[in-house]
């Protein structure tokens, strides 16, 4: 099954760049996965088994910044191919 992420990641310190930057670089050596990235958030495109195997390594890696929220949205299709409105 196809599975479609959008990822809001906030590490709730003032240095709070590095570690979404690194973030995502981890997201994107997951050569399975499909990732976009625009100023609002990540979305992660794939296989569902491959989508969640990467992202619970990768969320459990930047868990290790103290205070680290992330918000998931996730629907089982594959919204990379749905032209935008």
């Amino acid at each position: 099954m196809k599975t479609s992420v959008d990822i809001s990641y906030y590490p709730l310190n003032e240095n709070y760049k590095v570690p979404i930057k690194a973030f995502i670089k981890r997201l994107n050596n997951h050569k399975s996965l499909v990732v976009r990235t625009n100023g609002m958030s990540t979305q992660v495109f794939g296989d569902f088994d491959d989508v969640m195997s990467a992202l619970a390594s990768e969320i459990k890696a930047a868990f290790e910044v103290p205070h680290s929220v992330f918000i998931l949205k996730i629907i089982n299709a594959d919204l990379k191919s749905i032209p935008k409105l």
